[in-house]
């Protein structure tokens, strides 16, 4: 297992300072006070004031700096050595306090002791952890009695269809269900710059629905709700179209695909 977080934690190095020049992540506008949120994460959270905010595979930051805008005491992990470095850096320039913790999210207890009322996560990770049971045992083991678990995450589905150039009708390529083994994945370019002169090898494990939720409830999370989206926030796959809000969608079927989802889940009062 070793091997894969190696590559991984590689290639999220290189890609730091790619993603942090890109459009994608608008790193000048963040600074210049554009919240990196989505409106559905602002709303489905809630207010945020003064509460205590873990973000697990926080990257370079912004995200857990927009929380940390809104009021929240902030704290984001990553096992990225650069995207950590460049998240400190980012949070001394703007003047806003916050922490951040360099390491493998299943060794977060090893460095860190504190509970949260909030730990949130999006977009773009589940496909990086092999075991979610494991992930949701950390999820629950940081929050509070009472406190509030939310993900904001790209749907399984969307996951399958192949994402090379040339594909532009939807064609499945990659499994629904969990597989032992990762999937090894090897391409030029990344998400937020395709024409990013890098070459990508990383592996990936593909996580189903049932399975996302069953972790949750099975560390003794309850479900308050699961809503899924017909859009994205990128062009992930080659035949999806931008609409004027500046999302990406399915436009030839009736409905769209389902493309993005989000679950809020809260730990009973009654556990420790």
């Amino acid at each position: 297992m070793n091997k894969y977080f190696k590559a991984n934690k590689k290639i999220w190095n290189a890609w730091t300072a790619i993603n942090s020049s890109s459009e994608l992540y608008d790193v000048d506008g963040f600074k210049q006070g554009k919240c990196s949120l989505l409106g559905i994460e602002l709303e489905e959270v809630g207010d945020v004031q003064d509460k205590k905010l873990l973000h697990l595979q926080c990257h370079f930051g912004m995200d857990t700096l927009s929380w940390a805008r809104r009021g929240a005491d902030v704290t984001g992990v990553d096992f990225s050595t650069d995207a950590i470095e460049l998240a400190c850096s980012l949070a001394a320039e703007l003047d806003i306090p916050a922490k951040f913790i360099q390491c493998n999210i299943y060794d977060l207890p090893v460095h860190l002791s504190e509970k949260f009322d909030i730990v949130f996560t999006s977009a773009g990770v589940l496909c990086w952890l092999p075991d979610l049971k494991r992930w949701a045992e950390i999820i629950a083991h940081f929050l509070k009695p009472g406190g509030l678990f939310y993900i904001r995450e790209f749907h399984p589905i969307e996951f399958m269809f192949d994402d090379a150039k040339e594909k532009l009708t939807p064609t499945i390529r990659y499994p629904y269900f969990h597989c032992d083994e990762p999937i090894y994945c090897e391409e030029e370019g990344n998400y937020a710059d395709p024409n990013s002169n890098i070459k990508c090898v990383n592996y990936e494990w593909s996580h189903h629905l049932g399975e996302i939720i069953t972790s949750l409830t099975g560390a003794g999370l309850r479900i308050e709700f699961l809503h899924e989206f017909p859009f994205i926030t990128y062009k992930s796959r080659p035949f999806l179209v931008e609409g004027e809000d500046g999302f990406w969608r399915y436009p030839d079927l009736e409905g769209g695909l389902p493309l993005m989802f989000s679950i809020r889940a809260v730990k009973d009062k009654k556990q420790r």
